[in-house]
């Protein structure tokens, strides 16, 4: 039983035909990339499963049930996390802050409920020890590198201990140390039994991290198949269209 099984997803926004019939599966403790050109349908497909926004047509299945997602907050009921590409994080505010930031703990009896600063520090410690990441939750994010600010936004989304993380180009425009300390993290998500899917345009960290890879090329999905039966230069055939399908 897969943890999450995409059947048939189409995606229409006018004219435009942003997806076109893909197929994905994704099982618990795997991480699968996405890969293919700007404009591929890999972003629309993956704010489908974060529930941004339902399918044209098609289904989702979660451990192999039918759902129906029309919000992100539906998909978090289901166990999904995204850590979108800007991260969305608030650079005045501590790392504990970022992480509790909307679900904030609080103490005390209502209407005199305060926010607990130290069970939101102790927890947000608690869950970088297990990133096994060096961020400390009373640093301020706008002092914090690429690599610690990718803690953050992934340990926010551990608060539900989501089933599924989607990941948006995390190593985009950040150093080589930063991105060793990110796939660090991705394997962390793995060990835990998190599926992670990673979408990204650099070679090198799919095919460090992940266990399968899937290409799409203008809405269409060209390949799926496991990390060990490809290679960087059958990908690359298959984004830019000189080879059509794996």
């Amino acid at each position: 039983m897969s943890l999450v099984q995409l059947n048939n997803i189409t995606k229409q926004f006018g004219a435009i035909h942003a997806l076109q019939g893909v197929d994905l599966t994704i099982e618990a403790g795997e991480a699968v990339g996405l890969m293919g050109d700007n404009g591929a349908g890999k972003s629309t497909l993956m704010k489908i499963i974060a529930g941004n926004f339902p399918p044209t047509s098609g289904t989702i299945r979660i451990n192999d049930r039918d759902v129906k997602m029309a919000r992100p907050i539906d998909a978090r009921d289901h166990g999904i996390e995204i850590v979108y590409q800007d991260l969305a994080l608030c650079d005045n505010l501590t790392a504990a802050g970022n992480v509790f930031l909307g679900r904030e703990i609080k103490r005390g009896i209502w209407p005199f409920r305060v926010l607990d600063h130290k069970a939101m520090v102790d927890r947000s410690a608690d869950l970088f020890e297990e990133l096994k990441s060096e961020t400390r939750p009373r640093d301020l994010v706008k002092q914090m590198s690429g690599g610690q600010r990718q803690a953050v936004a992934i340990a926010r989304t551990r608060l539900s201990d989501p089933k599924l993380v989607l990941m948006d180009e995390p190593t985009a425009a950040i150093s080589v140390r930063q991105v060793a300390e990110v796939l660090g993290l991705i394997r962390r998500l793995k060990e835990t039994n998190h599926a992670v899917v990673l979408v990204s345009h650099r070679m090198p960290d799919v095919f460090g991290v992940c266990d399968r890879v899937a290409v799409l090329r203008r809405g269409r999905k060209v390949a799926d198949k496991p990390i060990g039966q490809s290679s960087p230069e059958e990908v690359t055939g298959l984004i830019t269209g000189a080879i059509e399908h794996a």
